[in-house]
């Protein structure tokens, strides 16, 4: 059933429509009639005649049209007519301009941005925040995101930016369905719209922040070839990139074949392991934290945060640091031997300044990972006649990943060392026996002497084919164009953990105790000796005991294996139904069915014992570990399974209802998709916008209201059990016991969001030939946004009715039987809105005497505000705008300006400046520093808030050897701008590597050959 909205959409584009073709088709038919690929503000360098010889400029277009898979038909006539296709619409007509904003980066645009990794360059754009790679989420062991290349618009997460390859959905590469850029063939890729507005009723689910569509050459002729190498000031992650692509027509050129290989290669920078140490020589690391005062002295009125410098953290050091008791401060050296720990100054809470921070664990992670690509992909194409094709197209990649997510294994003060521990001290034993009534001592260590660091292993191989076919034909003395295509991915994932410990073996190998036969060192637990156990010595610097070390990491650490797969059958149609008196009036139209199904399962010891994970001669059988899992010191793989599929369908029309002279010329888009999930029901999308091409010279507005959604995904559906211990309160007080059982909702409903924007245009007025200029405010509400509540929040909302949560809470049953399964609804919501900014300059030097031309480019987005709301009672709304430890700086900027055509048209130079405005810790922070009113969860006082922001400077350049080889080279970050450090709780690496660079100054340098 319709919405009364939707009945009324539909019903105006019936009645638009059937007023246009009621009416006589006018002059200018014969203007219509010409080739026209549409450009709009930014798309910098539309040359003027005069201007035509020139170097093409290397700038992003705003609005530029795309491309179908064979550009140029021919018309009834026989002349030819190119339709193009821009992504934010499936509509292909002449002279459509579409309302939604769009950038697009052009193959010169990605070839000066030299990255040898083309997410690289579009994480760049303003509208891009959020994104991960591979300097992101590298202190992460169980996430499962580590070194995937997704995107992400507007900071509304991966999971609602739509990522295609030619309008295409690629299987995910993670269980969450987002897609690795990094697994996709981009030397063919000669075209990224980047479409910064819903766009679901054109593509379906996850298109609310917008879409990021890859456009490849699908006819490509000749043979080309890359060759890039680089590395940082500090000589260290570095790279070489090594790609080819090769295209030849045979038969006629009736049969098309493409293949292309591509291998990247970065070493990644090596984590500095422990103590105050800078990785590679660089020097802004100071161990940074926010320390955090006494409940005395926030009644008093201070603030609970204050950020500090060179923090120790008291609860351990790096071989052992007893934390409590009358021998609190006794650390362990050389060989065990005890000596007084040098505590630092002003020490409160967890956090002393200055002191002995050689055990300090926080800045133990990689600043990237080291990370490797590679990618084959071949299209085979035969042309049925002059007008139709089919296709084949393969694609094989792999993208694997190394990195150390933190040194050793640090225990904060919660190792219990009893007395008669064979490895403490003698010196100890007597002070220990008469100063711990319990028989045991807090101790907390670094576990510096571990001889290897947690590393972590991701491997993820995509298999990919496509069948199709696409080109035109005619109907009621019409041309409609087609594509259809069915398509079959795999993406197979496996997660390696090594060097990692598990929990309860540890515990039984640090309690250690003389046997009293034989004076040897072993075990206190029986039951672990005779399972194995080798006992080791964390009190000191002392050579570890190798089999005790093989005992609590062995060879075999965490594992998971995920299988994803996706099929999809997509059919499209589009064509102009009529030539109204204003234009051709055009419609789209389509179908597809998707399927979606993952399987994960992980290590017996992480994942517990069952059918997908039994015990095996790599996980043998250990009475001492738990049999339901959770045994590692991280990477808990679980097993899990889950599918689903959707029917959709859609349509749209562009209807042009005004074109005057007077008035100038206006047109009408629509477009409606309805679809059925086989968990999540019945959701719909659908999109109203226009633009006006105003009378005034070189003015257009665009406006454009849509419904967009985002369909549960699979993690969130299906999620793999875990279960941890907890206590919840009832509705009289009373502490209750119960299993906490984490587990994905197959009950959820789609997310809803309400996407609005408006825009204006200055596209080269007569007064300006080559000046583009676009503003756009959007506004973007998300509601029924999918998020996970902690069980004490559901047992609070059964209690105040919430019929829907209480199927997940039983807490009145007998001990031991009560448990909540933390799931996750759709309570929260999120609402973001902004403006954003795009203009271009070109200009021809002759004019001024000089060779070539430049073109000065900008971007900017403006966040005005990014509100998360979680929807339950207690709960406040927070905003994210200017939240530096988050995605979504106030304002993220790219400006660059471009000098092509010197050395008699041989060299091309580009300056371009990256800029990321000044924001907070955090907006819900209260900023103060005497006088402050006591802190609450929500809102904590810090006695400064301020965050800076950045701005980064790079320059590259390119030089033509001959027409067939060009080198080139970029110097990112050239003035090695440090990162801002974002301290947190707890001694950490301190960055956001999704706002501010973490790498430093970059070089790299490469050949491209096109023959």
């Amino acid at each position: 059933m319709h919405t009364p909205f939707q009945q009324s959409l539909v019903s105006l584009a019936v009645a638009s429509a059937c007023a246009i073709l009621a009416l006589p088709a006018h002059a200018q038919q014969a203007q219509d009639a010409q080739p026209t690929r549409q450009t709009d503000a930014a798309a910098a360098g539309a040359a003027t005649p005069a201007e035509a010889a020139a170097p093409a400029p290397a700038t992003a277009a705003r609005d530029t049209t795309g491309d179908t898979s064979r550009e140029a038909r021919r018309d009834a006539g026989g002349a030819a007519v190119n339709t193009v296709v821009v992504s934010g619409s499936r509509i292909a007509t002449r002279g459509f301009s579409q309302p939604t904003p769009t950038t697009t980066l052009s193959t010169a645009d990605i070839e000066k941005a030299a990255k040898p990794n083309l997410f690289d360059t579009l994480t760049e754009l303003p509208a891009l925040q959020g994104s991960t790679g591979r300097t992101t989420n590298t202190f992460s062991t169980s996430s499962g995101i580590q070194g995937l290349s997704s995107l992400s618009l507007r900071g509304l997460g991966t999971i609602r930016t739509l990522t295609l390859l030619d309008g295409q959905r690629v299987v995910g590469a993670n269980v969450t369905g987002v897609t690795d850029v990094s697994q996709f063939p981009q030397l063919l890729v000669k075209r990224v719209d980047v479409v910064t507005g819903g766009a679901s009723a054109s593509y379906g689910s996850d298109a609310i922040g917008g879409v990021v569509n890859f456009i490849t050459d699908k006819k490509f002729t000749g043979f080309k070839a890359n060759v890039e190498g680089g590395m940082t000031k500090y000589k260290d992650d570095k790279n070489g990139t090594l790609q080819a692509a090769w295209g030849k027509g045979f038969m006629d050129d009736r049969l098309h074949v493409t293949v292309s290989g591509e291998f990247t290669k970065h070493q990644g920078i090596d984590a500095p392991r422990f103590g105050q140490v800078n990785a590679g020589g660089r020097s802004w690391y100071d161990n940074p934290a926010l320390q955090e005062s006494t409940p005395a002295m926030q009644a008093a009125g201070a603030p609970r945060y204050k950020y500090i410098h060179n923090a120790q953290h008291i609860q351990y050091a790096k071989y052992g640091l007893i934390t409590n008791g009358p021998l609190r401060g006794t650390a362990f050296g050389p060989g065990g031997t005890p000596y007084p720990f040098e505590y630092g100054a002003d020490c409160m809470g967890n956090f002393c300044i200055g002191g002995d921070r050689s055990g300090s664990v926080g800045n133990g992670t990689n600043l990237a990972m080291n990370f490797k690509r590679q990618v084959g992909y071949t299209r085979i194409s035969w042309d049925l006649d002059a007008d139709n094709e089919i296709y084949v197209t393969a694609n094989w990649a792999q993208v694997k990943s190394v990195f150390q997510p933190n040194p050793g294994a640090a225990k904060q003060g919660n190792l219990a060392i009893r007395c008669d521990n064979a490895y403490l001290p003698a010196s100890l034993v007597a002070g220990c026996l008469s100063g711990y009534p319990s028989g045991a001592m807090s101790v907390g260590t670094a576990n510096a002497e571990f001889p290897a660091d947690i590393n972590v292993h991701p491997t993820r191989t995509q298999r990919r084919f496509v069948v199709g076919a696409d080109g035109r034909f005619g109907l009621f003395g019409r041309d409609w164009r087609y594509d259809a295509y069915v398509t079959h991915g795999e993406n197979t994932t496996v997660i390696h953990v090594q060097d990692i410990t598990l929990n309860p073996r540890y515990n039984f190998a640090i309690d250690a105790v003389r046997d009293a036969a034989t004076g040897q060192i072993v075990c206190r637990s029986a039951a672990a000796r005779a399972a194995g156990c080798q006992p080791i010595n964390v009190l000191g610097d002392v050579p570890i005991n190798l089999a005790g070390w093989n005992y609590i990491a062995p060879v075999n650490g965490p594992m998971q294996h995920t299988d994803s797969s996706q099929d999809v059958a997509s059919l499209n149609i589009n064509g102009e139904v009529w030539q109204g008196w204003a234009g051709p009036v055009s419609m789209a139209f389509g179908a597809e069915y998707r399927r979606e199904k993952y399987a994960v399962r992980g290590d017996p010891y992480g994942a517990g014992v069952a059918l997908e994970s039994p015990y095996s001669p790599s996980y043998p059988q250990d009475p001492t570990l738990s049999a339901s899992g959770d045994n590692w010191f991280a990477g808990n793989y679980h097993n899990g399974s889950g599918s689903f599929n959707v029917r959709e369908a859609y349509v749209e029309f562009n209807i042009p209802f005004l074109k005057s002279d007077t008035w100038g010329e206006a047109n009408l888009n629509l477009a409606d998709r309805e679809e059925k999930y086989s968990t999540a029901g019945k959701a719909s999308a659908w999109k109203i916008g226009a633009t006006w091409k105003t009378p005034l010279d070189g003015l257009r507005l665009r406006a454009v209201s849509s419904k967009d959604v985002r369909a549960p995904n699979l993690s969130e559906l299906y999620a793999a059990m875990t279960v941890t211990n907890q206590a919840v309160n009832n509705n009289q007080g009373q502490s209750v016991q119960i299993q906490q059982r984490n587990v994905g909702n197959p009950n959820l409903k789609p997310e809803i969001a309400r996407n609005n924007s408006f825009g204006i245009v200055l596209s080269q007025p007569s007064w300006a030939r080559n000046f583009n200029f676009s503003v756009d405010y959007f506004d973007i509400k998300v509601d029924n946004v999918i998020s996970s509540l902690n069980p004490q929040q559901e047992v609070d909302l059964c209690y105040a009715g919430n019929q829907e949560v209480c199927g997940s809470v039983s807490i009145n049953g007998p001990a031991g039987s009560n448990y909540v399964l933390a799931q996750s609804f759709n309570f929260a919501s999120l609402h973001t809105r902004g403006i954003d900014f795009e203009t271009a300059y070109r200009l021809n030097m002759a004019g001024w005497g000089l060779p070539g031309s430049v073109t000065l480019r900008g971007l900017a987005s403006r966040t005005i505000h990014a509100i998360s709301d979680p929807g339950v009672p207690g709960t406040t709304p927070s905003e994210g705008a200017g939240n530096m430890t988050g995605a979504t700086p106030k304002w993220k900027a790219l400006v660059s300006q471009s000098w092509d055509g010197l050395l008699d048209g041989r060299l091309g130079l580009t300056l371009s400046e990256r800029w990321i405005g000044a924001g907070v810790f955090n907006n819900e922070y209260i900023e103060c520093r005497s006088d402050c009113p006591l802190p609450t969860a929500a809102h904590p006082t810090i006695y400064d808030n301020h965050m800076p922001g950045a701005v980064y400077i790079d320059f590259g350049g390119n030089y033509n050897i001959s027409k067939q080889v060009t080198a080139y080279f970029k110097v990112d970050n050239l003035a090695d701008r440090a990162p801002v450090l974002v301290p947190q709780t707890n001694l950490s690496l301190a960055l956001n590597p999704a706002v501010y660079d973490a790498i430093g100054r970059t070089y790299r340098a490469g050949v491209r050959m096109t023959f």
